[in-house]
């Protein structure tokens, strides 16, 4: 109960820094391209699949059912991750800004391929 509490504040802090800061929300890359809903919603399916991404074994994130606690919770994705390029960088190889994690180098051990990592960091960077 205290550990939930925990996130949905900082949940609420970050919500509250991006409004204070302007920060955009909307589902746009970092290039400006537009993200398609439909591409969102691919990833979406794809995170939340437990033979594919499996993001809700580690995260809190949007309206996942039995979420884990180990990773931080996906939250304000756009205000953490500003450039889409980072966010993917770090699904692809977690292990670059953070030698001793624990998180999956999707890309580097082929877990997923380049288009799903595409579509996950398309969802992720739209929370």
């Amino acid at each position: 109960m205290l550990k939930t509490l925990r996130i949905l504040t900082l949940s609420a802090s970050v919500m509250a820094i991006t409004a204070l800061t302007g920060l955009s929300t909307s589902t746009y890359a970092a290039d400006d391209n537009k993200v398609s809903e439909e591409d969102i919603a691919k990833g979406k399916e794809l995170a939340f699949s437990r033979t594919k991404g499996n993001c809700l074994a580690c995260h809190m994130m949007d309206d996942g059912q039995m979420a884990g606690n180990i990773g931080p919770p996906l939250v304000a994705m756009q205000a953490r991750y500003p450039e889409r390029a980072k966010l993917r960088a770090q699904i692809y190889e977690p292990r670059d800004k953070n030698p001793n994690t624990i998180m999956i180098p999707y890309g580097t051990h082929g877990v997923l391929s380049d288009k799903e990592i595409d579509l996950i960091t398309d969802y992720v960077h739209s929370l």
